[in-house]
């Protein structure tokens, strides 16, 4: 099965003056002057301080591991909903090797701020080393209450456990997102890897971690559930 052959393994400023500060001519137009990329990211960094913020808590996948940050699946959603009109700051709160126990432990500096929307991405680690499934729901399941309980909205993205732990293993891995999602009424999103995992070509050498064109598809799918959520909070 392909999916468990993956997991096994401002614009421009106008100068007053002229050279040296000379007073310009009447009537001469006035040179325009680009800002510095630094000087550009700074402003992009205080409209997006005073945006409500959509958290991806996750591990390696979210975090991008193998990737530069800006090919990251937070970033490629930052970039959409810029180009959508939709006014949000993404934050990546992903950490590689990180469990459904270490989501949860960081789970509250994680929502510092004004936080409109969770985006969970955990438990890929849980499958890979066979911890319990009910530790695993649990964890996940206090993630997604105490988000509620702030007023934020969850998406939920599911995942698959490696096949060596054997079929009841998998079966209830599987299940538990897909029961969490309907306890929680949540969006969700069946498998976080859809249309990716397996695909030696959608993957980085280690054939579990997306690479640039594996993320972009990632994207697709999250902002297929996240596309409504955004147009909920915006009403």
């Amino acid at each position: 099965m392909i999916l468990c052959a993956l997991l096994s393994a401002v614009p421009l400023l106008v100068a007053a003056c002229g050279p040296a500060g000379e007073p310009r001519p009447a009537g001469e137009p006035r040179p325009a002057v680009a800002l510095g990329a630094a000087t550009v990211a700074n402003l992009q960094q205080g409209r997006l301080a005073s945006s409500p913020r959509i958290v991806f808590l996750g591990d390696s996948l979210t975090a991008g591991l193998g990737l530069p940050r800006e090919q990251a699946v937070p970033s490629l959603i930052q970039e959409r909903l810029d180009a959508e009109g939709f006014a949000y700051e993404v934050v990546n709160a992903g950490v590689s090797g990180d469990t459904s126990a270490g989501g949860l432990s960081r789970l509250d500096w994680s929502l510092d701020g004004d936080v409109a929307i969770l985006v969970v991405e955990l438990g890929a680690n849980d499958g890979l080393r066979g911890l319990p499934v009910s530790q695993m729901k649990r964890n996940l399941s206090e993630i997604i209450t105490r988000a509620q309980q702030r007023g934020i909205a969850v998406i939920f993205t599911g995942m698959e456990a490696p096949p060596n732990y054997g079929i009841a293993y998998t079966s209830e891995f599987r299940r538990v997102f897909r029961d969490l999602a309907d306890q929680h009424e949540v969006a969700f999103v069946p498998f976080f890897l859809e249309g990716v995992a397996g695909i030696p070509s959608l993957n980085n050498s280690d054939g579990m971690h997306p690479n640039a064109a594996g993320a972009q598809i990632i994207a697709s799918t999250i902002w297929r559930a996240l596309e409504p959520v955004l147009e909920t909070q915006d009403r």
